[in-house]
């Protein structure tokens, strides 16, 4: 792992502020967890990646539909929430596997409900 480190952000601005700073570092493959209680800006975050990015469209929680994809000109980002997810089965039978590849950058909330099926983060 690149980085691991625990932020105690007061707000959204906060959250915003770092995430659009850290957009710079990311590159294709690599792979974010975000953990956290409910409502404690995991999606936010996400959001403020995005922006870093040059994203100004609306950003979607994937909550129902587990993961939702932005595409740029050279890679992807795939934004994942597993709070629903319901077991390793769910894994394979999504197809979610093929996400995480050279061209796509990761960002998965709730990592730690998938278990093991989760390739190792970089972030």
């Amino acid at each position: 792992m690149i980085f691991d480190s625990n932020y105690d952000l007061k707000g959204e601005s906060e959250t915003l502020r770092l995430a659009e700073n850290m957009a710079n570092h990311l590159r294709p493959g690599m792979n974010l967890y975000l953990k956290g209680e409910l409502g404690t800006g995991k999606t936010t975050f996400v959001r403020g990646i995005l922006r870093g990015l040059g994203y100004q469209e609306k950003v979607k929680s994937p909550t129902y539909t587990l993961v939702e994809t932005y595409n740029f000109e050279e890679f992807n980002i795939c934004h994942f929430d597993l709070y629903r997810f319901k077991g390793v089965h769910e894994w394979d039978d999504a197809g979610f596997r093929e996400y995480f590849n050279k061209a796509s950058i990761c960002l998965v909330e709730w990592p730690e409900k998938a278990g093991q099926v989760l390739p190792e983060p970089d972030i």
